[in-house]
């Protein structure tokens, strides 16, 4: 398990929070595979019934680790094995997900609320997707999962121009649920997570796979999205913006 990711459970809920509040939770391939593990053991006979993920105050996720991210590019690996199974995870995951973000959720920090089944921004949030502008392709399937939420202009803006939502924004397109309070939306979410835990449990599963389906379509967009991802990482358009990238950071 990493220790950038903390697992909490209280009584039927399971709480995972990003830790690495320093790199405003950029994710590294420990962080996604401890993640996914939290997620994936979450099945069967887990006394788990619901799972809320969190961040620490000002920062969701700032999306990957550069450093994990340029090492999967250069060495041909595309998104990589760790962040292929949390994203698995997600499409696959047998209990109700609960997000609770606050401040930035950038690429898999703002995909990931398309497979969650309730979520909680704060006012202070900010969902971005910049994969175009690096010259790549959206990932976690929200190519598929974005414009059946929001319908397509809305997805358009989102995922391919790259335009910012607030809180309050992403309510109004059906991204989050609720917007609250900084200091409040942890609180908010684990108490819709003790709430969908205190109903039936084959009932609420039941219900999750109609309105869901089969994960199949979802795994499929993953591994269709991963595959472009990987080729749109050795284009000169993903060259040029990582240079431009990098040159500011120095």
């Amino acid at each position: 398990m990493s220790i950038n990711v903390i697992i909490i459970d209280q009584g039927p809920v399971r709480l995972i929070r990003m830790n690495r509040p320093d790199k405003k939770n950029a994710l590294t391939s420990g962080m996604y595979d401890g993640m996914a593990q939290a997620i994936e053991s979450a099945s069967g006979d887990s006394p788990i019934r619901c799972i809320v993920i969190a961040g620490v105050p000002g920062a969701f996720s700032a999306g990957n680790d550069l450093g994990d991210f340029m090492k999967a590019a250069t060495g041909g690996e595309g998104l990589g094995n760790s962040v292929l199974r949390f994203l698995y995870s997600l499409a696959r995951a047998e209990r109700p997900l609960v997000a609770a973000v606050q401040g930035v959720a950038v690429g898999i920090g703002t995909t990931m609320m398309l497979h969650c089944d309730y979520a909680v921004a704060a006012s202070d949030a900010r969902f971005s997707t910049p994969f175009v502008a690096l010259g790549l392709v959206p990932e976690a399937a929200s190519s598929l999962l974005a414009p059946r939420l929001m319908g397509h202009r809305r997805a358009f803006e989102l995922l391919v121009m790259g335009k910012p939502l607030s809180g309050e924004e992403a309510k109004a397109c059906g991204l989050v649920n609720q917007v609250a309070p900084a200091d409040q939306v942890e609180a908010e979410a684990m108490k819709a997570a003790q709430a969908i835990a205190a109903l039936p449990l084959e009932g609420v599963a039941i219900s999750r796979r109609l309105m869901k389906g089969a994960p199949d379509e979802i795994v499929k967009r993953i591994d269709d999205e991963a595959e472009q991802f990987k080729l749109r990482l050795k284009s000169p358009e993903a060259r040029k913006a990582f240079e431009a990238f990098l040159s500011r950071k120095k």
